[in-house]
């Protein structure tokens, strides 16, 4: 039985849990923990009925930093990014009609895993990653054409894994390694 205090606080939203799921697989993907203590974790964050329980299933992985996540959007017209510039680590990229190009050879990648979420209409993207990254593609959903990506085939282990994932209705998706 509930103590009347817990009844008063609010219930748990899916984003409640959504966010706490999201920085378990962080901790993951940065062998921060073991993959037996994610998935019981994980059991602790889907079945958790307060707050407090939430927050005990987190309570010892690092603290999120506010500026891990940064969005980009256009309604039309073309996205890019080139050059020497800061990826956060959860970059998420939306467009209903235009081109994306996303250039991260020069960029400064400050994490080990960086997330690349798509959500496109029509219009392709191309993105060009550090020759030295390894490159996840299982999440994204393509709608009328296809991923082109060819794996390097000798990346080394120490650089930036980049995930993409998402969804793309009309358009491709090009990634390409950087040759220098």
């Amino acid at each position: 039985m509930t103590s009347p205090r817990e009844d008063r606080l609010p219930v748990l939203s899916e984003d409640d849990r959504e966010t706490a799921v999201r920085r378990l697989q962080e901790a993951y993907a940065e062998e921060r923990i073991s993959h037996e203590e994610m998935d019981g974790r994980l059991g602790q964050v889907l079945t958790a009925k307060t707050h407090g329980e939430l927050a005990a299933a987190v309570a010892s992985l690092p603290a999120e930093q506010p500026d891990t996540t940064s969005t980009i959007s256009a309604a039309g017209g073309r996205i890019q990014r080139r050059g020497v510039w800061r990826v956060p680590r959860i970059l998420k990229v939306e467009s209903a009609f235009g081109r994306v190009r996303l250039d991260l050879s020069r960029a400064v990648i400050e994490h080990p895993v960086v997330d690349i979420e798509l959500i496109l209409g029509t219009g392709g993207a191309r993105i060009t990653v550090p020759r030295d990254a390894i490159v996840e593609v299982e999440g994204l959903r393509t709608g009328w054409k296809d991923v082109r990506y060819r794996a390097r085939r000798r990346s080394r282990p120490d650089g930036p894994t980049i995930r993409i994932s998402g969804a793309m209705e009309f358009g491709r998706l090009k990634i390409r390694h950087a040759r220098r």
